[in-house]
């Protein structure tokens, strides 16, 4: 009990000191569980609308993916299934559904009235099994071909109101219709924007034809399971078709959206992981401050007949109460993290809501408990060395421990590191494969990493001079001081240092990757692509015809070049053996569009009669040779022997890896109704006419808003923007390990500060003012900010450029290191220093002089 009530007396009376670790803890537990807590609000929220929307069985055409939305497939199932259906064993109904996400709505405007986040535009009939996830809240159900509903997000968002006019753009073609209703859903909008039409409608427009379906829901009799109902369906039909009982559509649908939603999970979990990394620092500096000002009251306990073992579990209470204390307020701060998240999640359209808030029981404990361990794992070693305090040295030094006893084993257990990592780097900028290399990468960032804060203490007093030489030694004798209170304990700065290190070696790394890829696809867009313009969707959707017939109406073009994904094709090799391979379909003037190099052959044979070219790899792997003939079976057409007129290159990151052929040797093959619509379209100038061609496309696809004409210059601030707008993301959620470590000076200059008590006094009765006294703590700051900035960058420029090795053995192989933003956050770094020493400075510069004089 007397090492508990000492723990607790010691915890209140320094409970200032532990606020900023605890505020650590509070934000590293806070990000894991408000991570928790948002991911399985979302799983449980799309779960109950799976559950709510899936029927008892399913039946759907075999075969479908994605890939039938981008190259405009359209899947059906004949309306003769329907009664058949109805006559079988244990069926109650069949209602037929229409479906198709090859679809772009937009208003009378010619505006886009679909997701602004990329999710879905979803046209479908309107059918009794809608209302299991929607409500009609205004107007009526569509009854003609005129005439759509729309659902309630879609209309606030896009300020649609009934009566108002929208053009539907499908495969089978377009049309116009009024708006008579709006739908709202009962449990959440997945994003999506829904556009119902009454069936009759809903199969010519989307489908194409009368009295087909994408898919029939069946329910079950009374009695009747669902997996009986589905061996009764299979027994009927036989297995061309896809049968699903309710719980395998629910899972089927569950897993598309759970691989985004972990994919999302894992990454912010990482980020905490980081910030509890950065937080273990913070924590290691508090306790050890503390320790080294309680010398003399420890020695007391020491002298007075306290135990090693009492002394030790004495701090490391203290260290659980404060594990305790900032996890508890984490798992509060993560709920209302996870409900900042929703509502950021709603604003871009995705609607969760808060009366689905879901908070497992495992979400506190895992958050509690990783605070806890944290927390004390980090106060171990300052409380083991509280426990070997002698009480003789204690009652002669109040001071810091010494530590240099221990200084050559860790330096040279962080060289060994350092030089490991280093040499882990160099084995993956070397590899020959990017697989092989990524491993060694990721070694020698671990390494270089533990390396780097091991020898933290001894780069402290070599990097601290020199940046004091350039930074500090001009504020004169202030300086000086400054430069001498940083290197007064090397452990400690470097602690503080590698916490800021941390966070600013991943920014200068994803700096340089991110850069690197900028460039690299810039100058593969300059030595690749010889099309002045590129059209194409941004969400997945196919170029329909009549946006190729708009494309093929522009003025000032030389020519156009078409491309298709022919999906599924089967290879008969000259060995025999036989492998499933895409083939990639387009018009001659595509090799003049996209430059692809060659090893053998001319690429421009590859698309003359019954040719192809096949890649560098797959031609080597499978002894394939130029004027080598391959059996090519269609998947929906016939078979066709093709010979190989050209192996290209896989030194490109550009289509690497494509099988070319002509569009019209697959359409002398493959029926004309079952060849894909383009996936993209290239074009070029005439002579002189580039900025009228731009503008005549720009003009013939104004009315087509499901695709963009872009020109190189487009192009390639598309690319800048899409990794530009993916680093802010990082950098965003790095933040957080950054403001951890800043929490990290603050605390270190404060218990500073506190341990300086009688030395900055009797700074100030011998004449030092108090402008001077807050420009010394400002620049202790500064110089321990640039310290961490300097190793941070350095160590992440290093694991950047490694990386970017990598990358050019996908192809992207321009390294560019970003200088303006390295130097800006260097420059940052020392304004971070400058604005975490605030508090401390002007708390140092407040203090009366005769108090701290007589503090012991």
């Amino acid at each position: 009990m007397t090492v508990l009530k000492t723990s607790l007396r010691n915890f209140v009376s320094h409970k200032g000191r532990m606020a900023l670790s605890a505020i650590a803890v509070l934000l590293s537990v806070a990000f894991v569980c408000g991570t928790l807590v948002f991911t399985d609000t979302t799983n449980a929220t799309f779960d109950k609308l799976f559950a709510s929307t899936a029927s008892d069985v399913t039946v759907s055409p075999k075969g479908v993916s994605d890939k039938d939305t981008r190259q405009g497939r359209i899947r059906t199932l004949p309306g003769s299934e329907l009664a058949r259906l109805k006559q079988v064993d244990g069926v109650k109904s069949v209602l037929g559904d229409v479906t198709s996400q090859s679809v772009t709505a937009a208003d009378r405007d010619d505006n886009s009235i679909g997701s602004d986040t990329g999710a879905p535009t979803i046209g479908t009939n309107w059918d009794p099994t809608e209302k299991r996830s929607v409500e009609i809240t205004s107007g009526h159900a569509p009854r003609g071909p005129t005439e759509v509903m729309v659902d309630a997000d879609t209309a606030k968002n896009k300020k649609l109101k009934l009566g108002d006019e929208v053009r539907i753009i499908a495969i089978p073609g377009e049309f116009r219709a009024k708006i008579v209703g709006i739908a709202t859903f009962q449990v959440t909008n997945p994003g999506a924007t829904l556009i119902y039409m009454d069936t009759d409608t809903a199969q010519r427009k989307l489908l194409g034809a009368p009295g087909v379906y994408s898919s029939y829901s069946l329910t079950a009799q009374a009695g009747v399971s669902h997996d009986q109902l589905k061996k009764n369906v299979v027994a009927d039909l036989g297995t061309g078709v896809k049968v699903q009982t309710k719980a395998e559509s629910s899972k089927e649908a569950e897993d598309d959206i759970g691989s985004f939603l972990d994919v999302m999970k894992y990454a912010m979990l990482g980020f905490a992981g980081i910030a509890v990394l950065v937080g273990i620092f913070l924590i290691v500096n508090t306790f050890s401050m503390l320790v080294a000002q309680r010398t003399r009251e420890i020695g007391l306990m020491r002298a007075i007949g306290s135990s090693r073992k009492q002394i030790n579990r004495s701090v490391l209470i203290e260290a659980l109460l404060l594990g305790v204390i900032g996890s508890i307020l984490g798992v509060l701060g993560g709920v209302g993290l996870a409900v900042g998240l929703m509502k950021i999640m709603g604003s871009a359209g995705l609607h969760l809501s808060t009366d689905q808030l879901t908070v497992k029981a495992t979400t506190p404990i895992v958050g509690i408990g990783i605070g806890v361990v944290v927390t004390v794992i980090a106060a171990y070693i300052p409380a083991r060395r509280a426990g070997k305090i002698s009480p003789m040295a204690a009652l002669r030094d109040a001071g810091t421990p010494a530590d240099s006893k221990s200084g050559w084993i860790r330096g040279a257990i962080g060289t060994l590191l350092t030089a490991g990592g280093a040499a882990s780097l160099v084995v993956a900028g070397n590899a020959d494969k990017a697989v092989d290399g990524s491993m060694f990468l990721g070694l020698g960032v671990v390494l270089t990493l533990i390396g780097f804060i091991v020898i933290g203490p001894l780069l402290a007093g070599l990097v601290v001079r020199v940046l004091a030489t350039v930074v500090l030694r001009i504020f004169g004798p202030v300086g000086r001081l400054a430069e001498r209170n940083a290197l007064r304990n090397p452990r400690r700065t470097g602690a503080t240092g590698a916490a800021l290190m941390i966070g600013l070696a991943l920014v200068a790394c994803l700096s340089v990757v991110g850069s690197s890829m900028v460039a690299s696809a810039t100058d593969e867009l300059d030595k690749s692509v010889g099309a002045d313009f590129i059209v194409q969707s941004d969400t997945g959707q196919p170029i329909t015809k009549g946006i190729a017939d708009a494309v093929r109406q522009a003025k000032g073009l030389k020519h156009i070049s078409e491309a298709k994904d022919i999906e599924g094709t089967k290879l008969t090799l000259p060995d025999g053996k036989t492998v499933t391979k895409d083939l990639s379909a387009a018009s001659p003037t595509y090799a003049e569009d996209l430059r692809t190099p060659v090893v053998e052959g001319d690429l421009s044979a590859a698309y003359g009669k019954n040719a192809m070219s096949v890649p560098e790899g797959f031609a080597k792997d499978h002894k394939v040779k130029r004027g080598d003939t391959l059996t090519v079976a269609f998947k929906e057409g016939r078979t066709a022997k093709l010979t190989v007129a050209a192996i290209t290159s896989d030194d490109v990151s550009l289509d690497k890896g494509a099988m070319y052929t002509n569009i019209a040797t697959v359409e002398a093959y493959v029926p004309a109704k079952l060849i894909p619509a383009d996936v993209m379209m290239l074009a070029q100038a005439k002579d002189g006419q580039e900025k009228q061609a731009y503008a005549s496309l720009k003009s013939q696809l104004h009315h087509y808003p499901s695709v963009k004409v872009r020109d190189q210059t487009d192009y390639k601030k598309e690319v800048k923007d899409q990794v530009g707008q993916l680093l802010n993301l990082v950098y965003g959620l790095l933040a957080l390990a950054i403001i951890v470590a800043v929490l990290g000076v603050v605390n270190t200059l404060a218990l500073s500060v506190v341990e300086r008590t009688r030395e900055i006094g009797l700074m100030r009765a011998i004449g030092v003012s108090r402008r001077q006294m807050r420009r010394m703590i400002r620049l202790e700051s500064v110089v321990i900010a640039l310290f961490g900035a300097l190793l941070g960058l350095g160590l992440g420029m290093g694991w950047g450029t490694t990386a970017q090795k990598l990358l050019a053995l996908e192809g992207l192989k321009t390294l560019e290191i970003p200088w303006p933003t390295i130097i800006t956050v260097f420059i940052g770094s020392a304004v971070v220093g400058l604005i975490a020493a605030l508090v401390p400075a002007f708390r140092a510069a407040r203090m009366n002089v005769l108090n701290a004089i007589a503090t012991e």
